[in-house]
């Protein structure tokens, strides 16, 4: 079974941005990991299918954790200006530049684990929620929590299906 890692980021004290902090607790208790659940981000979780790890945001040290694994899937909020409301795109190694000094790619990520450590994920992908309030509130919305629901199913047949 290829070694997969699922990685969410995002901040959880503002509303939808936090999606991926859910997504990544709704995995953690259908692959029975039951210790370390709250509030630890940067804890890597291991999984019975899939590790899994929650970053507030992606930084250029996640480039030596993803470069230990086989897939990779990176989950995060967007803000509408993707069409779809929950989005999964494959992803590949490409160093991407930001106006902003605080953020960062997947695929820059993949792009640093394959220059400096010779390896990254072959298959990697990119699931975005689309987020609705980011004012300050551990709760999601409602609309944000439904789609988190049906990116945790998208996911975890993604896991249970290693050729996709």
């Amino acid at each position: 079974m290829a070694k997969t890692i699922i990685l969410g980021y995002g901040n959880p004290d503002r509303q939808d941005d936090g999606v991926a902090w859910h997504v990544i607790q709704s995995l953690a208790v259908e692959m029975g990991v039951t210790e370390g659940l709250e509030g630890n981000e940067g804890l890597l979780l291991q999984g019975t299918a899939a590790d899994l790890l929650f970053q507030l945001q992606l930084t250029p040290e996640i480039a030596e954790v993803i470069a230990g694994y086989d897939r990779a899937c990176f989950v995060d909020a967007h803000t509408g200006a993707v069409k779809e409301d929950l989005n999964i795109v494959p992803l590949s190694a490409s160093y991407q530049t930001s106006p902003f000094t605080h953020h960062m790619t997947p695929q820059t990520c993949l792009s640093i684990a394959q220059n400096l450590f010779h390896r990254s994920p072959e298959n990697a992908i990119l699931v975005s929620i689309r987020g609705y309030d980011f004012g300050f509130s551990r709760d999601l919305t409602d609309q944000t929590r439904s789609l988190a629901r049906k990116a945790a199913g998208e996911i975890l047949k993604w896991v249970r299906q290693p050729e996709q």
